[in-house]
Parts: C-alpha cells; sequence; structure tokens
C-alpha cells in the first residue's frame, strides 16, 4: 500500500508526509506537491510519478489530495488508468491531514485499500470539540 499525498503546496506535502509517517510506522507515503518550478500548485507529472512508483512495486495507490484543483488533477490522471491500474487506485475523499493520518495508519497495519480509503474517509466525522 502506498499513500500519496498530493498538495499545491511542497512545504504542506512534506509535512503532512512527515507526520502521518512518525504516527504511523511503516506506511509508505510519497509527498507530491506544488509545481515543477517551486511555485503553488499542482504537477500532473509528478503525481503521475509517484503513484507509478508504487503500482510498478506491485503496491496499491490511495491518493490523498488538499484542495479542489488538485481533485481535477488526480481525476485526469486516473482517467488515463487502464481498467486494471483502476482496481488498485483510489482517489479518497478526505481531510488531507487527518485522512492521510488514518490511512497512514491502517495501511501500516497491512490492511487492503478499500479499508484504507474507509477509515481516511471517516476522519472527516472526527470532532475536535
Amino acid at each position: 500500500m502506498r499513500l500519496v499525498l498530493l498538495s499545491h503546496s511542497a512545504t504542506a506535502a512534506a509535512g503532512v508526509a512527515e507526520l502521518a509517517g512518525q504516527v504511523a510506522g511503516g506506511a509508505v507515503l510519497e509527498a507530491v506537491g506544488g509545481t515543477a518550478d517551486g511555485r503553488l500548485g499542482t504537477d500532473a507529472g509528478a503525481l503521475e510519478a509517484a503513484a507509478r512508483r508504487g503500482l510498478d512495486a506491485g503496491d496499491d495507490v490511495a491518493v490523498l489530495v488538499d484542495l479542489g484543483s488538485a481533485v481535477l488533477t488526480a481525476k485526469a490522471w486516473l482517467a488515463d488508468l487502464d481498467d486494471d491500474e483502476l482496481e488498485r487506485v483510489a482517489l479518497v475523499d478526505a481531510p488531507f491531514l487527518e485522512g492521510a493520518v488514518a490511512a497512514a495508519v491502517t495501511a501500516a497495519t497491512g490492511a487492503d485499500l478499500a479499508e484504507v480509503v474507509t477509515r481516511a474517509e471517516e476522519a472527516r466525522d472526527l470532532r475536535k470539540r
């Protein structure tokens, strides 16, 4: 299982990956943030490269995104996958930080893609008061 964290900011992606990785030792996380030239934005090529590393290694891939246009970037990439690859990839509808931590903790237990997605998406309902 590989988690790809797609953010408009390289710093945000790296920070979320650092936190989730420390909470869930053993989870494989790929931080993908910003544009190729260092600006804020998303980079479809970097997303594809990170996810492809997982697929080529035989991993399922869960993609978590921060904001709306990152969703569009991820959906555009997903549209290019073949049916076999689509069965091994999920775009997770979860809050970026909380979802990444929940996904990483779940992935570190050896859970499958469906369970990782479920636990990450449940993070949206966590109360903070």
